[in-house]
């Protein structure tokens, strides 16, 4: 059973809760009841108190003791026992039922009707409009007592008349309205899951039926319009426990979460629609490894095109003044990060001719230190050439495999032992050609050592 509070009126939901499908057996209807929570809290107030598709029309007979209702599909008629609280008899038919009504004081003799509208007494009748209006007559007027729309633009399907509170009960596909007949003021509303074809108010009492869209008709209890038919009379007692405990609402079957529950509810449902999830986001954390892997590494600093001493110049002084600035805590400006001398170092116009008259003038003296730094502005811009050259160990393999210095051998532990060769320069290849031509001419020049033995005759006895 749901309970809400529209407007400061109670109205509870009957008919709320699971419904159990026509195919299972009467054994497993009762498994289910005594282990299903949700089937054990549902109030079955009428049995197979529903149709197989759809509901189109309701009507309660004069004598109260039946309920007789219509719809789809195939077209039918059912008529409920109130005494006995179950179906009393089905009829089905050729065709669909548009309207009907009741003629005697049972169920014996129905008459079929495309009427919309209803009689209060003999003078006062209610018409419902295709449109959506309700219009409240008094026969003895052709102008309208009070027109109440109901704002959809909808047609009115139902009008009921409630005399103990000088109510009308409209009703169209999508709401139902309580209002008064005199003033056209809300007493309340009811907007149902499913589009509604007819509603029907037990007399003398505070209950609605609903024929919707839907299979389940459903059943409504509202306490401020009357009490409950004398055949579920213990309704008045339940609802008056429930009102005793405030904590039954409409959020007894609601669960908030947090959001931290939102975010672990999002990885399960991501990890159901899209399987291959996880192997992304183990794709992803590699990757944001190897990106910090490589933002730990020996950064080359890019020197600008134009002005590469000044700039190496300024980034010494930065250098220099590091541990300064840690001591002070005071941040200097940079010029090379800082967009007002930027054009210095991308415009041609602006480079320094360290030759000219004006530069010698101002630099009178040409240090050492200007040399160092041209020999480290070459080494930082073959690092740069290394760098664009070499983006990856993989390529350099490849090329290197490809040269034929590289020497790949396998390890006793199944390892891969690589093994460079390094390519000897132009220089070093001339250097070594001259030295082995050096080699080959004193070899053609070297002289016989004979003639500089001694011709004097040897002392001593001759050897014989």
């Amino acid at each position: 059973m749901q309970v809400s509070n529209v407007n400061d009126v109670k109205i509870y939901n009957l008919s709320y809760g699971k419904s159990l499908p026509e195919w299972l057996s009467d054994r497993k209807k009762r498994a289910l009841q005594k282990k299903d929570v949700d089937v054990q809290r549902r109030i079955e107030l009428i049995q197979d108190f529903d149709m197989p598709t759809v509901c189109t029309n309701l009507k309660v007979s004069r004598d109260g003791q039946y309920i007789i209702a219509t719809g789809t599909y195939k077209p039918r008629v059912r008529c409920y026992d109130t005494y006995q609280l179950s179906l009393k008899f089905e009829r089905c038919l050729d065709s669909e039922v548009v309207k009907f009504d009741i003629l005697s004081e049972d169920y014996s003799k129905g008459l079929p009707s495309v009427s919309a509208l209803k009689f209060s007494g003999p003078l006062h009748l209610a018409v419902g409009t295709s449109t959506g209006q309700v219009l409240v007559y008094d026969l003895r007027s052709n102008r309208p007592l009070i027109v109440k729309d109901h704002q959809y633009g909808l047609p009115i399907k139902s009008i009921q008349f409630h005399d103990p509170l000088e109510l009308i009960i409209s009703s169209d596909s999508r709401i139902i309205k309580m209002w008064n007949k005199d003033n056209g003021k809300a007493f309340t509303s009811i907007e149902p899951k499913a589009n509604i074809n007819d509603v029907c108010l037990y007399p003398n009492s505070g209950m609605l039926f609903t024929g919707n869209e839907a299979p389940k008709m459903n059943v409504y209890y509202i306490p401020a319009l009357g009490p409950a038919p004398r055949w579920c009379s213990f309704l008045d007692n339940l609802t008056e426990e429930l009102e005793e405990n405030p904590e039954s609402t409409v959020y007894d079957d609601y669960k908030f979460v947090t959001k931290k529950d939102l975010d672990d509810l999002g990885k399960h449902v991501k990890a159901m629609v899209n399987p291959f999830a996880y192997e992304e986001y183990k794709r992803e954390k590699i990757r944001q490894k190897i990106e910090e892997a490589r933002a730990q590494r020996v950064q080359i600093k890019k020197l600008p095109k134009v002005n590469k001493d000044l700039a190496l110049k300024l980034l010494e002084e930065e250098e220099e003044e590091r541990p300064l600035k840690k001591k002070k805590q005071k941040k200097m400006p940079n010029i090379l990060s800082d967009d007002r001398f930027k054009v210095m170092f991308e415009n041609p116009d602006y480079q320094v001719d360290e030759q000219s008259e004006e530069f010698r003038l101002l630099n009178p003296l040409v240090s050492k230190v200007s040399e160092k730094r041209k020999k480290k502005l070459k080494a930082m811009e073959m690092l740069q050439a290394v760098g664009k050259l070499w983006k990856t160990l993989e390529d350099r393999l490849k090329v290197e495999e490809k040269l034929g210095t590289l020497n790949v051998s396998d390890t006793a532990v199944g390892s891969k032992q690589l093994t460079f060769q390094l390519k000897k320069s132009e220089q070093q290849k001339k250097r070594q050609e001259a030295e082995k031509q050096h080699k080959e001419e004193r070899k053609k020049l070297r002289r016989s050592a004979g003639h500089l033995r001694s011709k004097q005759p040897a002392r001593g006895r001759p050897f014989r």
